[in-house]
């Protein structure tokens, strides 16, 4: 028997450089509905869920490859209205393709907020630890050091985008070494395994990727 599970990306669908990996671990037993908040939307209506000064900064990837801001608020309805739609096409739970903090969303399945399992797998791990985190924006870094605040020894935060320049992730990832972290979160589902490996070669230091993270827990779930 399959099971299916929403995968619910607050940008457009497909997600072709995320669920890939998350399907490799899950395996051909669960079958992944994709949709995307912003999908079916002109560049115009997106660039109106833009953030202002005050919103909680989300940063995802559009069909094209490209990546956009946007404000958390502005696309609540949005997700809803995909959510609904996979539970609907029969998902049995539904994951949340970004790390940012959400409010409830109304569903009678299962959600997965990748945020909640990173903070709590990480508040596993991390005590008596120096903590660095690295999110793709600088205009999430203020918010990153609220949300990640009391974990661990102490806390650093650097932004590099795993949707840009790939040298911009190993700068961010040497900083933290330099600053002598002992752990490293990517915070946001956007950065893959290659970019794990690759920061891991580079510094030595144990390096969490949300993405595995989730799946993971999706196959404790469902299978």
């Amino acid at each position: 028997m399959v099971r299916k599970v929403g995968a619910i990306t607050i940008g457009q669908s497909p997600r072709v450089d995320v669920v890939p990996e998350i399907e490799a671990i899950l395996g051909d037993r669960i079958e992944i509905i994709e949709a995307g908040a912003l999908d079916g939307l002109s560049h115009e209506e997106i660039a109106a869920l833009a953030p202002g000064p005050g919103d909680y900064v989300l940063v995802t990837r559009l069909r094209d490859g490209s990546s956009v801001k946007l404000a958390e608020q502005r696309i609540l309805s949005l997700m809803q209205a995909r959510i609904d739609e996979v539970v609907a096409a029969g998902a049995e739970a539904v994951l949340l393709l970004c790390t940012g903090e959400f409010p409830p969303f109304s569903c009678r399945r299962l959600i997965l907020q990748p945020q909640l399992i990173l903070h709590h797998f990480t508040a596993a791990v991390a005590a008596g630890r120096r903590l660095g985190i690295i999110v793709p924006d600088p205009g999430q870094v203020e918010q990153a050091g609220v949300r990640w605040a009391g974990m661990g020894s102490a806390l650093a935060v650097e932004a590099a985008s795993p949707y840009g320049p790939v040298e911009a992730i190993w700068q961010a990832a040497a900083r933290l070494q330099e600053w002598q972290a002992e752990l490293i979160v990517l915070d946001c589902m956007g950065f893959n395994m290659d970019m794990k490996k690759e920061i891991m070669k580079r510094t030595g230091i144990p390096t969490i990727l949300p993405r595995t993270v989730a799946a993971r827990v999706i196959l404790e779930l469902l299978s």
